[in-house]
């Protein structure tokens, strides 16, 4: 990971104004596919490889989880693994804590995987994700018979093995993908139908995962049905770009005078990219090129070509399909002609940081007007003045102020920005090889 850190440890960035954005791009591989595909290979029977997995902190800890478990997973070739599936039941309980770094989704669907299992594990995480919420996911195991020991509702998680899960009909009162991933893989173990029920569609990579590595599944956009007692195959998988990544390039293209960047086999599970019709209701041209299938995901090129943007009242329907990629939202909104106005978001108050107070301190501290709501903020769009802001150790509030530095007269000081290595390793190089100006401070 490129970039400076000071004694103790911090890395902060520079950004600065640049020309237009030019070239092809292939980000990262999906983290939420990354996780998915190596937690399913690992309790299917036979060898599964996964090609473009993420070589970030989160899906690297969560493949050292499922290590201690008694897991062989090689590495033939960076982006790739090669797992040793070894059944439903082949788990094997850990001599010490399963460490998850920073990966809440890692966390939360382990808890559901691990609830299942015939021994005792515990979960633990660092210091941001220990002060992420994780009753939401623990109180509907509850209600399938697991035993899951938290600190107030904060990780560490105390999992009791040996359990006797029932499925439930469960209607989740806010809409989360892992919520429901947790207690889709707990219904592996279940005897019964686990159906999870969702006020708003989220996204169903769980879902297309399971029907890939063979486990009979119901789905819709709101609902998910499946019955244990079934086993899971291995298959190869083909993990797309992520569409969070790409995000960042899609808000900097569109608002760089000059710009016309190609983004290559970018995921677009239709959970995934309320943005993309967002960003279009603001003005942005962009180009949906050669969609394909890969891996059960719906992919395609994106070609995206600067357009002046303006302010728009967000369709709440859009929230769930776009929960990560409101920070680079925001600084859209903040370079936008008249003002955004964002309600129903209040998940993005427990995500890595608050997103919602992180983005907005940023944006006032380069000059631009931002209200908070307790779900939301109207953002009037201005112009971006030079400032310090800090990242707050989350990863897409620093990317999305490195896209912020492109259009703010004379550049953006970001503090804290080494957890970005925890979803996009090398978003530096790959930044500044399309026309950014991002260096180490």
């Amino acid at each position: 990971m490129s970039g400076a850190s000071d004694a103790a440890g911090r890395l902060d960035w520079i950004s600065r104004p640049a020309g237009p954005l030019r070239g092809t791009l292939t980000v990262p591989g999906d983290k939420s596919v990354s996780h998915r595909a190596l937690m399913l290979a690992a309790l299917a029977e036979g060898d599964s490889r996964i090609s473009g997995f993420l070589e970030g902190e989160d899906t690297r800890a969560t493949a050292a989880v499922f290590a201690q478990l008694g897991v062989s997973i090689e590495t033939p070739a960076p982006g790739e693994r090669l797992v040793h599936g070894v059944g439903l039941h082949g788990l094997r309980r850990a001599d010490r804590p399963l460490d998850c770094g920073n990966a809440g989704t890692g966390m939360r669907l382990l808890a559901g995987l691990l609830a299942g299992q015939a021994f005792d594990s515990t979960l633990v995480g660092d210091e941001s994700l220990s002060r992420r919420p994780m009753r939401r996911v623990t109180e509907p195991l509850a209600r399938m018979g697991a035993r899951i020991d938290t600190r107030e509702g904060l990780p560490p998680l105390q999992i009791h093995g040996g359990q006797r899960l029932r499925g439930i009909r469960y209607e989740l009162p806010v809409a989360s993908a892992q919520v429901k991933s947790a207690l889709l893989l707990a219904g592996l173990y279940a005897e019964g139908d686990t159906e999870i029920l969702e006020p708003h569609p989220t996204r169903d990579y769980t879902e297309r995962m399971l029907v890939a590595f063979g486990w009979p599944v119901e789905f819709a956009p709101g609902r998910a049905r499946l019955g244990g007692g079934h086993a899971l195959r291995a298959t190869d998988v083909q993990v797309p770009a992520d569409f969070s990544s790409a995000a960042f390039f899609l808000v900097a293209a569109s608002l760089v005078p000059g710009s016309d960047l190609l983004l290559r086999a970018v995921g677009l599970n239709p959970r995934r990219t309320g943005l993309l019709q967002a960003l279009r209701l603001m003005g942005a041209d962009i180009e949906v090129l050669d969609e394909r299938h890969s891996g059960g995901e719906p992919v395609a090129d994106l070609r995206v070509r600067h357009a002046p943007l303006h302010g728009i009242e967000l369709p709440e329907a859009l929230v769930p399909d776009m929960i990560d990629e409101f920070p680079a939202l925001f600084v859209a909104a903040a370079a936008a002609h008249g003002t955004t106005v964002i309600r129903g978001a209040a998940e993005l108050r427990v995500k890595e940081s608050d997103r919602i107070a992180s983005m907005a301190a940023g944006l006032r501290a380069l000059g631009i007007q931002v209200e908070e709501t307790p779900d939301g903020a109207a953002i009037a769009g201005g112009t971006l003045d030079s400032g310090t802001v800090e990242g707050h150790g989350d990863h897409r509030v620093a990317m999305s102020f490195a896209v912020a530095g492109l259009l703010a007269r004379g550049g953006v000081r970001i503090q804290d920005c080494s957890n970005v290595a925890t979803s996009f390793p090398g978003f530096m190089e790959l930044a500044n090889g399309c026309g950014f100006a991002l260096a180490r401070a």
